[in-house]
């Protein structure tokens, strides 16, 4: 019997807790397996909108919350040191119960990536993305940490008592190309993905079109993650590597929860090609991820059928 596809939530950190308190609330009741929240200090088109901390938003869904995965979608080095990350990361371990998932990124050219200072060209991103993700796996898993790195330094670090999970939080790591996909296989527990991107050239597709081109985008993708996996365990045995793989189906042209039958399209397509969890997004009013919650509700109700 194979097994059973997760789904997750992303609430993205607009509301005030007073609102967002009772979606995080609902977000379990409804029966989902994650729930997560982005890692940014603004984004996109909603730069100049509400946009509340990160870390404090999790810690409060961890404390009116028993059951439901938390996580970051994702984040990354470009405001984040991995020490006093790491601090944060073993209080909401602690908050939550164990239940606490890292979503982890390299981080884009967005607002954010130049708010403390010039945005880094992207080789230079990924290879801080590798110092980073290395040095938060020691942290995380050692009592006293020392490091020099290109990037970061670390001395008499110290992360006790540890996280509640072990040997250390899970890792979910965002990758796409080869160097990335080659961190997530030998760091992540999971593996990440929003699917490919498009180039001005598809932007005039029709939007049935654009769908058809993502998923087969996708399906390369998993191909090459799969090539590197495989590389990666020749070199450090059977056992390394992700046991579960996440996609963000609203990576995709079309909005998830446009529909029912579209989500149950996108979990039935994702699970065909070996992904173990599936992400949505919580209808927004307007803008980025509009739609009816009415529709988040149908899929609630059907989260047992969508599953299988």
């Amino acid at each position: 019997m194979s097994e059973q596809v997760r789904i997750g939530v992303v609430l993205l950190p607009q509301d005030r807790w007073s609102v967002a308190r009772e979606r995080w609330q609902r977000a379990e009741d409804y029966g989902f397996d994650h729930a997560w929240t982005y890692d940014h200090l603004a984004w996109r088109s909603l730069a100049d909108e509400p946009w509340f901390a990160t870390v404090p938003l999790l810690a409060a869904a961890a404390a009116v919350t028993d059951r439901i995965g938390l996580g970051t979608w994702v984040a990354s080095p470009n405001f984040r040191h991995p020490v006093p990350f790491a601090k944060d990361v073993l209080g909401l371990d602690d908050i939550s119960g164990g239940r606490f998932l890292l979503g982890l990124g390299a981080g884009g050219e967005g607002l954010d990536a130049s708010v403390l200072g010039p945005p880094l060209p992207r080789g230079v991103r990924t290879r801080r993305f590798e110092e980073f993700v290395g040095l938060l796996d020691g942290l995380l898993r050692r009592p006293v940490t020392e490091h020099v790195g290109e990037f970061y330094e670390a001395h008499d670090a110290r992360m006790l008592p540890g996280t509640l999970a072990r040997p250390r939080v899970p890792f979910v790591v965002a990758a796409n190309g080869p160097r990335t996909m080659r961190l997530a296989a030998r760091h992540g527990q999971g593996w990440a993905t929003y699917g490919p991107s498009f180039g001005p050239e598809d932007t005039d597709l029709p939007p049935a079109r654009a769908q058809e081109r993502w998923w087969a985008g996708l399906a390369g993708m998993v191909a090459d993650f799969d090539d590197v996996l495989a590389a990666v365990r020749a070199e450090e045995g059977p056992d390394v590597g992700p046991q579960r793989r996440y996609l963000s189906l609203d990576g995709a042209p079309l909005y998830s929860l446009g529909s029912l039958d579209l989500l149950i399209e996108g979990v039935q397509r994702a699970s065909a090609l070996g992904f173990t969890d599936v992400v949505v997004h919580w209808p927004r009013q307007s803008g980025i991820y509009a739609g009816s919650e009415r529709v988040l509700e149908q899929a609630a109700g059907r989260l047992p059928e969508l599953r299988r």
